[in-house]
């Protein structure tokens, strides 16, 4: 809508008043273009409202929203300003989807991204050393109710469940559902979903709503009732137990019982069409649930995606960022960043995610860093949500590791 207003004063007409900044303050806010390998982008045209009512000035690095579909025009008519990676840096606040290192960031940065500091703790070696305030995303409080709008764990693993059924169908050489045609009938097609989390359970939405039968397991015995809600048949293993740690996230498990979990699932998946795995273990590599003697038993033309491929995979003989076929005739999909291959929908879910977060901070036309703020630091002890060891997404600042994040301090020694 064209704003039409403006303000009288002797001597003439002034132009109209600059909409959504705080008056005297404007925090300038960064978004840099991501690596050649990721084709997503931390902030989309949409959120310019949003991020300019809460008095951010934003610039954006040239071309960072090219490959998600999202023109530098697109930006500057939402009121951002399209500069150099250098401009881009040198604000005082950068929100990014990896981890863009520390060369060019002025001390006392603020740094939002998805830095998977267990993982990568010469990340925030760096950070320390070099004074940038570190908020990671993916260590979000996520059993907070407020923290579910910011979650981009949820969102980027909603997505990336989705992709995964659909990477299988293209790939499987049979149709999905039951069709009745004039030369036969054609029986819908087997669907493992392995691991019922937010990808899982999307997975198994998509593939119902594709018409496969859809099977699926998890090391939690509580996710039965989800996975039948979304249309899926729950796959009991004898012994299983509620396997999820405080946080939310599913504990490693004993050798013999990931053994036990493996041969009771790749039993059922041994005439499957489509196998799709997503056990992810937070801050550890994938375990393996789909071992090479498994693969060995699939039938020929059945498609695993395995879609932790990134951290090692949870099948054996995943190559990362390759489609392969075994000797046997099974094709094994290690498409290694998921919700790249759907950009323009991941990066917007993104971009809501971190400008509801970053707005959330801002108090007086400024970014506070606030230790009451339980998104930042965690839940206090004795509440509920509190997880022994673990903080929240501020992992370090005026150079020093966050005191509550002791699991991680041991990491980086």
């Amino acid at each position: 809508m064209p704003n039409n207003f403006s303000i009288e004063i002797e001597g003439g007409i002034e132009e109209p008043p600059m909409v959504g900044r705080n008056i005297g303050v404007i925090m300038k806010l960064g978004v840099l273009k991501e690596p050649a390998d990721e084709t997503r982008v931390a902030i989309v045209p949409t959120s310019m409202k949003k991020l300019l009512k809460a008095g951010f000035e934003v610039i954006i690095e040239a071309g960072a929203g090219r490959l998600a579909n999202y023109s530098d025009q697109a930006y500057t008519d939402a009121g951002a300003t399209i500069g150099t990676r250098e401009e881009a840096l040198a604000c005082a606040n950068i929100i990014t989807i990896r981890f863009p290192g520390v060369s060019g960031l002025a001390e006392g940065t603020t740094l939002a991204c998805v830095s998977d500091p267990f993982r990568n703790p010469q990340h925030v070696k760096d950070c320390i050393k070099a004074n940038i305030t570190l908020l990671s995303m993916d260590m979000i409080p996520r059993r907070l109710s407020r923290a579910q709008s910011m979650d981009v764990n949820s969102s980027q693993d909603n997505l990336s469940g989705y992709k995964a059924v659909l990477l299988g169908a293209s790939q499987v050489p049979k149709g999905i559902p039951m069709m009745t045609t004039s030369a036969g009938t054609i029986r819908p097609a087997k669907v493992v979903i392995m691991g019922s989390g937010v990808a899982g359970l999307q997975a198994i939405a998509t593939a119902k709503r594709l018409g496969a039968i859809v099977y699926a397991s998890d090391v939690r015995k509580s996710a039965a009732e989800q996975i039948e809600s979304v249309g899926g048949r729950f796959i009991e293993v004898d012994g299983m137990d509620d396997f999820e740690d405080e946080a939310g996230y599913a504990k490693p498990l004993t050798p013999e019982f990931i053994q036990k979990v493996n041969d009771t699932v790749c039993g059922v998946a041994s005439d499957a069409d489509i196998i799709v795995t997503t056990a992810r273990i937070f801050g550890r590599p994938a375990p393996i649930t789909v071992p090479s003697s498994a693969v060995q038993n699939f039938k020929s033309g059945a498609v695993v995606v395995d879609m932790n491929a990134d951290v090692g995979g949870n099948c054996e003989d995943t190559v990362a960022g390759e489609v392969i076929t075994t000797d046997n005739g099974v094709i094994i999909v290690g498409t290694s960043n998921l919700p790249g291959t759907i950009a323009t929908t991941a990066s917007m879910l993104y971009s809501n995610n971190l400008t509801t977060f970053i707005t959330s901070l801002v108090d007086e036309g400024k970014v506070k860093i606030s230790e009451e703020d339980d998104i930042l630091v965690g839940a206090p002890e004795g509440s509920d949500f509190y997880v022994n060891g673990m903080g929240g997404v501020l992992i370090c600042k005026d150079g020093e590791l966050h005191p509550k994040q002791t699991r991680l301090g041991g990491a980086l020694e």
